[in-house]
């Protein structure tokens, strides 16, 4: 392969990284094409893919970053000893409304779920799963909120175009 050798450059940038690289930052970095870092991730997925191999790279929130290999999930988290911080159903309920129909205002929150928002968007806020996006051109400008990419990362999700089609979702009578 032509690059072969800058397998090991890109492992340690997304070693170091933590979070996910864009293919365009990679490739900037190393002097390479964007395509070229494609073929690469990919060659190094192949190579990762022996059961004795410990990671793996994944395409997630726009780019890609080394994870763990979800058999050895018991036994990382051993290591870390993670506490569950599980989001309640309020909090998931609201994440989902963020998700389908951003940018949102808490007031439009409220009225589809039928409750107040206020400490489940502040909860959503802290763990960084959905920020402020602009404010509404609307008497009082209310805040926008949309999702982030520590959302994507939390949910495996390349972008926001691997969300289900809302219409699938619901009852066809209920469908807005």
């Amino acid at each position: 392969m032509f690059d072969r050798h800058l397998l090991g450059a890109i492992e340690a940038l997304l070693f170091a990284s933590g979070q996910p690289l864009a293919a365009e930052r990679i490739a900037g970095i190393l002097d390479i094409t964007v395509e070229q870092v494609h073929i690469l991730v990919n060659d190094m997925n192949a190579a990762m893919a022996d059961d004795q191999r410990g990671l793996i790279t994944v395409e997630v929130a726009g780019g890609y970053q080394l994870c763990t290999k979800p058999l050895l999930y018991s036994i990382v988290s051993k290591l870390a000893e993670i506490q569950d911080s599980k989001l309640s159903t309020a909090a998931l309920e609201t994440l989902s409304i963020v998700a389908f129909k951003q940018p949102v205002t808490r007031q439009e929150i409220e009225s589809i779920r039928g409750v107040n928002a206020d400490r489940v968007v502040a909860t959503l806020l802290e763990r960084q799963l959905i920020k402020e996006v602009g404010r509404k051109d609307a008497i009082g400008r209310p805040i926008l909120y949309g999702t982030t990419n520590e959302f994507l990362q939390c949910f495996g999700l390349k972008g926001l175009d691997d969300l289900p089609d809302i219409s699938n979702l619901l009852p066809a009578d209920q469908e807005e």
